[in-house]
């Protein structure tokens, strides 16, 4: 079986989600992903002739980005017709999954270079532009698994572990800081990449928008819990989201309604892309590794809690990888919620000094079907710049499930 080299990483900056304001709103995501590819070209020196495919997470895969935005993007790029493309959707976890997807191309010898990323405009695409809710709309599923909107899963899972407000503020004001500290020391990486309007050439981004680096504890505590009055609202049979969430957990009395705005992740607009290549490629084209991928996993877990999931899909990788926790220099949790990553360090015993060291989606933004690449390169960039050596990136996903990747320089 061969190596997934990682030969490099390309992405745009993060901007404001929101529709005529944020920075990025006024670019076509295919065409936010096209700048990408084509950045990534060029860093690598890959000829896109040469590229097997191209592989990207997309999850509201509606209007802007339907009709297999991944092809539509390789068309856009201006790469050779040949190139084909094809999207992904695992929910938030979609960057890594096209990734892993990628690698498995790779790594069975079928495929020489894949190109593997993901994209969301967020405000052009707002989440759930698919019309499909958590779980398509199927009453008959909702008997056995009537799944609730993940801010509260969230507040659930930070009821069960006994996180309190300040806890999650805590660790927000931690994200922002550390983003803040990474950003002021140019700390981007090589990835990073300034967007222009593909009308008049026009640079529209050249940094992150989002991070609110003096952020403080008295301003993220006047925030108002975001799913207090959506886990009171009445549902089929007058049960509210917040009863529903508790079936499954009796134990618990009640939820207590602790994340914000302040303490979860943002929504924003960006795209992302890794190039990976085999043994044989790598030869043959005369590339420069950087890491190589060393395991990777997806596992599924409880629905209505759902997001729980990123410390088994760890374990899992791990197991594959032959290692454990403490083998791992860096982790990427990514930061959907402040309780997720609370939970995974405390399931896992990880030192939080490992831990999204430059900071994460609370602070930097969360474009859902890109983040998983976007993590991957930001811990490749902090490996590198560090000489540390293995780095495991994980996300939580809707619908009770988890991802993993792990990845060692070479």
């Amino acid at each position: 079986m061969s190596n997934a080299f990682i030969i490099g990483t390309s992405r745009t900056p993060r901007g404001r989600g929101k529709a005529g304001k944020g920075a990025l709103s006024g670019i076509h995501p295919q065409e936010l992903l096209a700048q990408t590819l084509n950045q990534l070209a060029k860093k690598t020196g890959v000829d896109p002739k040469n590229v097997d495919d191209v592989v990207a997470g997309i999850v509201s895969q509606a209007g802007e980005q339907g009709s297999n935005l991944a092809r539509n993007t390789v068309l856009a790029a201006g790469w050779p017709i040949e190139v084909g493309g094809t999207s992904v959707n695992r929910f938030c976890g979609s960057g890594l999954q096209a990734i892993n997807f990628a690698a498995m191309g790779v790594m069975s010898g079928m495929q020489g270079i894949v190109a593997a990323g993901g994209v969301e405009s967020m405000s052009r695409v707002p989440m759930g532009s698919d019309g499909g809710g958590v779980d398509g709309l199927n009453t008959h599923l909702r008997k056995t698994y009537y799944q609730v909107p993940q801010g509260i899963s969230a507040d659930l899972i930070a009821t069960r572990e006994g996180f309190t407000r300040q806890d999650v503020d805590n660790w927000a004001l931690r994200s922002q800081q550390r983003a803040g500290k990474a950003l002021e020391d140019k700390r981007e990486g090589k990835a990073i990449f300034p967007v222009v309007d593909p009308a008049t050439g026009n640079v529209v981004l050249a940094n992150e928008e989002y991070p609110r680096p003096t952020t403080t504890m008295e301003a993220l505590a006047k925030l108002e819990p975001a799913f207090l009055a959506m886990g009171a609202t009445p549902l089929d049979g007058n049960d509210t989201f917040d009863q529903v969430a508790l079936r499954p957990y009796p134990g618990v009395g009640s939820i207590n309604h602790v994340h914000t705005a302040g303490n979860s992740s943002g929504i924003v607009d960006g795209a992302a892309a890794v190039l990976l290549a085999s043994d044989e490629a790598v030869k043959q084209y005369g590339l420069k590794p950087r890491a190589r991928i060393r395991s990777f996993a997806t596992i599924g877990s409880e629905p209505v809690i759902m997001l729980t999931a990123p410390a088994p899909a760890s374990q899992k990788a791990l197991k594959l990888a032959g290692m454990n926790a403490k083998d791992i220099d860096l982790w990427e949790i990514n930061e959907a919620f402040a309780a997720v990553v609370l939970q995974t360090i405390r399931a896992l015993e990880i030192d939080p000094e490992r831990v999204n060291v430059n900071g994460g989606s609370i602070a930097l933004g969360h474009p859902l079907g890109a983040t998983g690449a976007i993590l991957l390169g930001t811990a490749l960039d902090e490996l590198e710049r560090t000489n540390k050596s293995t780095a495991l990136i994980t996300l939580c996903i809707g619908g009770g499930q988890g991802i993993a990747t792990i990845i060692e320089r070479v």
